[in-house]
């Protein structure tokens, strides 16, 4: 059974003493939103995963022009969120479980209590519910989309992978596109020893899982051009690493958050599904597990230490500069882009409050605003478009 090294447990604990978000409660398009600005901005939007154990909801908000959030409406997903055990705040321990696909106008949202996920078709910031379908497993925690595939991480029972084909606004289940991950269900605490994110690398012909502390591996799958995945994935070991969260590089492989040594890192994944680090950046900070990319800027979120740590990637992810850290509200968990990369969204959990940026032209971030997520602690998952 995988150690989690000392240190690790004393910060990862932090963290999750320090990341909580989101809950429930409702109001609807609020009147200050008025129809000319709602239809010129018809397309913003931000979405919150309240992550609520007794009724999941998703929190959708406007943006304007000038980046700033206004609630816009509270949407019942049809299922219930869960809370992995040892967790205090950061309860999914997981990145993209709120996902949009932009491609065809949709969002995924996971019903870990439920063990069940939630098809939303999105019309600007409105949300309608398309569907409410079984996960394939317990514990869904993280959604990968890549044209007409989607699949879903389960985290408990030693974690797995469950493929969907999507057809229209409707996931169909593929039974023989389940994969168990071999992951050991007993090792404890449950938010460092299950898998953190699924996502899809090199064009959708590969799927990447991250293990975190179960493990330290990163396991890639191949996938045909039906979408269904190999047999068995080929794993690389990252010793000490806990692989948390991680965004594409292009076709090349990954950027990755290790939550062990709270750094990022450049993964070159080659095509027989072996990785290989080709660049390391340590944050200097504490909790190092998200991440999201806005061209060639990435930043982290280090949910200990409340800061969000900025780099930008060059000469193909091979070097990462470090552009310093901002500080946030307490609790830094996820994070997302507008769609024309001038503003993030970060995501805070002790006081529930979404943290508004500016991503200034030398990557640096300059805070103008937050907004409230009703309810409080526990939840997990934002996404924008």
């Amino acid at each position: 059974m995988p150690v989690v090294p000392r240190r690790l447990g004393t910060t990862i604990a932090t963290a999750a003493a320090a990341a909580a978000i989101v809950a429930l409660s409702a109001p609807s398009a609020p009147a200050a939103v008025g129809a000319a600005t709602r239809n010129a901005d018809a397309g913003h939007a931000v979405f919150a995963q309240t992550n609520d154990l007794s009724g999941n909801q998703i929190i959708a908000y406007h943006r304007d022009r000038q980046g700033r959030l206004t609630q816009a409406g509270t949407y019942d997903t049809g299922g219930r969120g869960g809370q992995l055990t040892g967790s205090v705040a950061d309860h999914l321990a997981s990145q993209g479980s709120l996902t949009y696909d932009a491609e065809h106008g949709l969002l995924f949202a996971v019903n870990a209590g439920s063990n069940t996920v939630s098809v939303f078709r999105v019309d600007g910031d409105r949300l309608r519910l398309r569907q409410v379908v079984g996960s394939g497993g317990r514990f869904p925690v993280s959604v990968a989309v890549h044209d007409h595939v989607v699949y879903v991480l389960n985290a408990l029972d030693g974690g797995s992978i469950q493929g969907y084909e999507l057809d229209g606004d409707h996931l169909e289940k593929k039974d023989d596109w389940y994969r168990c991950l071999g992951l050991d269900p007993n090792a404890t605490p449950q938010f460092t020893n299950t898998p953190g994110q699924v996502g899809f690398v090199r064009g959708g012909s590969q799927l990447v899982v991250t293990t975190k502390a179960n493990g330290n591996n990163l396991d890639v799958f191949a996938i045909d051009h039906r979408g269904a995945p190999s047999d068995s994935p080929v794993v690389t070991n990252l010793p000490g690493a806990v692989p948390f969260g991680f965004v594409p590089n292009d076709r090349r492989g990954i950027f990755l958050t290790e939550a062990g040594p709270n750094a990022l890192a450049t993964f070159d994944i080659h095509r027989d599904g072996s990785a290989r680090q080709v660049a390391f950046a340590a944050t200097g900070q504490a909790a190092t597990c998200w991440v999201v990319a806005i061209g060639d800027l990435l930043y982290t979120s280090n949910a200990g230490s409340a800061t969000i740590s900025g780099f930008r990637a060059s000469d193909g992810g091979r070097h990462l500069a470090a552009l310093g850290n901002t500080g946030t509200d307490p609790g830094t968990i996820d994070a997302a882009a507008s769609s024309n990369g001038r503003f993030l969204y970060v995501q805070t959990g002790v006081n529930g409050i979404i943290d508004e940026f500016t991503v200034n032209h030398d990557g640096t971030l300059t805070q103008f605003g937050t907004a409230a997520i009703p309810g409080g602690a526990g939840s997990e998952g934002i996404a924008a478009s």
